[in-house]
């Protein structure tokens, strides 16, 4: 039975930073789910049980038995092994994107000690400003080709609270007993993609900006399929 990829995009940005790979891939005549974690920051910590539930409830209609792969962009890594215990569908691999590595068991830091103190003076009455405004637009303007689309991606994001950060997600024994994989699009995430082929997963390189599956959405979904479908 061919999987189905679930795109889970970073809570930090939004489901349409996954929009055009999901539509490249439904095109290629593959099954997509795209979950939304935009509601993830609402409430209380802890926080990441919301994204496990967000996954979930997206999977409701698909039969049990469909297997499925996960893919996660940016921070949502670091929750891919708490989404995926939390799964009734068998998981047929993993991918990781320009993306936060777990750790290999125990508990992970949403955010090192250098970040929060990046984070700690922007936040008002415990809000940080939306994820585009954390950045000059001289870091901000090369990851979008498309007006059109940076519109959608900066209006769709949400305002998230700092202890969205302070958070620590807890990581099952054993999770990455199925196949891993990264992609990496660039700096700063070599250390990753590193630290990933040391785990004995596969890499591979696309050269890009940290949003760059929605510059080439098409070389973006081609090496999913390649990480997960060959050996």
């Amino acid at each position: 039975m061919q999987p189905i990829f679930v795109l889970v995009h970073s809570p930090s940005v939004g489901p349409s930073t996954w929009t055009p790979v999901a539509d490249r891939l439904t095109s290629a005549g593959y099954r997509v789910r795209v979950p939304s974690l935009l509601h993830v920051g609402a409430g209380a910590p802890p926080f990441w049980p919301r994204a496990v539930d967000a996954v979930r409830a997206d999977l409701r209609q698909v039969p049990a038995d469909t297997p499925v792969v996960l893919v996660a962009h940016s921070n949502a890594g670091l929750f891919l092994p708490a989404i995926r215990a939390g799964l009734d569908h068998p998981v047929a691999a993993s991918v990781f994107v320009d993306a936060a590595l777990p750790a290999r068991e125990g508990e992970t830091p949403v955010a090192p000690p250098e970040l929060l103190d990046f984070l700690r003076p922007m936040a008002v009455h415990g809000v940080l400003p939306r994820w585009t405004d954390w950045w000059d637009e001289a870091d901000i303007a090369p990851m979008f080709s498309d007006p059109v689309m940076r519109k959608t991606v900066v209006e769709e994001q949400p305002t998230l609270p700092l202890s969205y950060y302070e958070q620590r997600i807890p990581v099952p024994a054993d999770w990455a007993d199925h196949p891993c994989s990264y992609l990496l699009f660039g700096p700063p995430y070599e250390e990753q993609a590193a630290e990933a082929r040391e785990r004995g997963w596969r890499v591979a390189h696309l050269p890009g900006e940290h949003l760059h599956q929605i510059i080439d959405p098409a070389g973006t979904a081609r090496h999913l399929v390649e990480l997960t479908t060959t050996t």
